[in-house]
């Protein structure tokens, strides 16, 4: 029952609230409305009263109860944002003044390399494209003359999207050379592209990952000759790891979008790693003739034009130029391996003197 010296205490309790700091306010939250708060064993004890009398007391209690929820809501609010106010003031950042030197940033080397590959192909006539990461399966297998039974369809190598991209299953792409087909469906040859970004196949360990990046270039033009692929690519190699004399090999191969198809190897140490040295040969990348299916799969006469392209791990050159081991380390945003193998925002890519 809601006594009048009950009455009178919770009433004044209301001035208390108003003036309570964060912790009082919680001390009297319970002692008024807890599991054994005054509110709380008064409106238990409104079952032994009579049905009128249960009615009148019920009414003014919930009213008091009303009253304190209110004042206690009120309360917490505005120490709420008190609280706020001062955190924000505390973690105020002033960006007007310089970063700390060993805070200062540093081009991801993945980053590095694109750079890099940009200013030796744009220095041969390659234009730069770009494709989105969500592909259907016509762009990405389907018009490079892939058949529906190669393994790098299936879905332990592939992933699928539960979606379809222009009536097509729709997938992650797993090579940029879907961007290829979009761009020869695009335009009219003459085409000469390099096409880097990102590209995702179900692999993960020390020299592979689910999303990698690759560099893919394609060339479409009268008269093209495998004369002209192989000098762009040794020019290319050499250029890049800075080798004018780098042993180039090419071995014959198959894909089924080129046609004939090379491996493309540089020479190697195999005991040190160093580029160049020794007697040994490591694969570098894949190209080849463009197949004359593809090129009539993007509307383009096989009779009239052909071309070359060419394919390049961005990660793997990486490794290989800098002497990276593990291909997962480029992912797990350590800093200091970034200060290690990162490069200065203000030194850009240059080509190699005599390139």
């Amino acid at each position: 029952m809601l006594t009048e010296d009950l009455k009178v205490s919770l009433l004044k309790d209301l001035d208390r609230i108003v003036r309570a700091d964060a912790q009082e306010l919680e001390t009297l939250r319970v002692a008024m409305l807890g599991k054994s708060g005054s509110i709380t064993t008064a409106l238990k004890s409104l079952g032994s009263m009579e049905p009128e009398a249960r009615k009148e007391a019920g009414a003014e209690i919930n009213r008091i109860k009303a009253l304190i929820t209110d004042a206690l809501t009120a309360r917490k609010a505005v120490l709420d944002e008190a609280a706020l106010n001062a955190r924000l003031e505390a973690e105020r950042i002033d960006v007007s003044q310089p970063p700390r030197p060993e805070l200062a940033g540093a081009i991801h080397p993945i980053s590095r390399t694109m750079e890099e590959l940009a200013a030796i192909f744009g220095a041969m006539g390659f234009e730069i494209k770009e494709g989105p990461d969500i592909e259907n399966d016509w762009n990405a297998f389907s018009a490079l003359n892939i058949p529906g039974h190669h393994p790098a369809r299936a879905m332990m190598d592939t992933f699928y999207v539960n979606a379809k991209l222009n009536e097509r299953p729709a997938l992650l792409r797993p090579h940029t050379s879907s961007v290829q087909i979009r761009t020869m469906l695009a335009q009219e040859p003459p085409i000469r592209i390099i096409v880097p970004g990102r590209t995702f196949r179900s692999d993960h360990d020390a020299t592979h990952s689910p999303m990698f990046h690759q560099t893919e270039g394609l060339v479409i033009g009268k008269d093209i000759t495998l004369g002209h692929l192989k000098g762009c690519l040794i020019d290319f190699l050499r250029a890049f790891f800075d080798a004018p004399d780098l042993p180039v090999r090419f071995r014959a191969s198959y894909f089924p979008f080129t046609e004939p198809s090379m491996e493309v190897d540089i020479g190697w140490n195999r005991k040190t790693g160093e580029i160049g040295k020794g007697g040994d040969w490591l694969e570098i990348l894949g190209s080849g003739m463009v197949h004359p299916n593809v090129l009539a799969n993007c509307g383009i006469d096989p009779r009239e034009y052909q071309g070359f392209a060419f394919g390049v791990g961005i990660e793997r050159i990486t490794m290989l130029k800098h002497g990276i081991a593990d291909l997962r380390l480029f992912y797990e945003s350590d800093v200091r391996w970034l200060r290690h193998y990162g490069f200065s925002a203000l030194a850009p890519a240059m080509l190699h003197e005599g390139f």
